[in-house]
C-alpha cells in the first residue's frame, strides 16, 4: 500500500513539474518576469538583450504588446522559424504556442504578453477571444504606463 501511494505522489510531483518546466517564468526567469496574475490573466514583461536566445517554453493564448521594437525569429518545436519585426506600441494576438527565441537586433526588446487563462487561452485570434479594439485599449494603456 505504502509503495503504490509513493509512487503515486512521485507521477504527480513529476507532472507537475513537466508542466511548470515550459512556463516562460520558471524556465527563462532571464527574459520573462511574472508581472501579475489572477484566474483570468498572466501579465510577464519581456526582454531579451542584444542576440539573446531562450530556451523552449510556451505561452497561453494572449496579446503582447511591444515596448521597444524589434527584430526577432521564433522557431516552433517542429524547427519551424518565422522572422518578426515588431514596432513599439504595436499588439498583436498570438494563439497558444511553444517555442525558441532569439532577438536578432543590436538593441534590446521589451514588450509586456497577457496571457489569458480559460476558455479564451485556446482561441485562434481575435474572433475567437481578444477582439481589436480591445488590444488597441490594452495597447494603449500598457504605453500609458511605461511613461510614468
Amino acid at each position: 500500500m505504502f509503495s503504490r501511494l509513493f509512487w503515486t505522489a512521485a507521477c504527480a510531483v513529476l507532472t507537475v513539474q513537466v508542466a511548470l518546466a515550459q512556463d516562460p517564468t520558471q524556465v527563462e526567469p532571464r527574459h520573462y518576469k511574472l508581472d501579475f496574475q489572477n484566474e483570468r490573466v498572466q501579465v510577464i514583461s519581456v526582454h531579451y538583450g542584444p542576440h539573446e536566445k531562450s530556451g523552449l517554453h510556451d505561452h497561453p493564448g494572449g496579446v503582447v504588446v511591444v515596448i521597444t521594437g524589434g527584430h526577432l525569429r521564433f522557431t516552433d518545436q517542429n524547427g519551424k522559424t518565422q522572422e518578426v519585426f515588431a514596432k513599439p506600441g504595436e499588439a498583436r494576438w498570438f494563439p497558444p504556442f511553444k517555442h525558441r527565441v532569439e532577438n536578432l537586433g543590436d538593441t534590446a526588446y521589451d514588450a509586456v504578453y497577457v496571457g489569458i487563462k480559460g476558455r479564451l487561452a485556446t482561441a485562434s485570434g481575435p474572433k475567437d477571444g481578444l477582439d481589436e479594439e480591445m488590444a488597441r485599449l490594452l495597447s494603449a494603456y500598457l504605453a500609458a504606463s511605461t511613461k510614468r
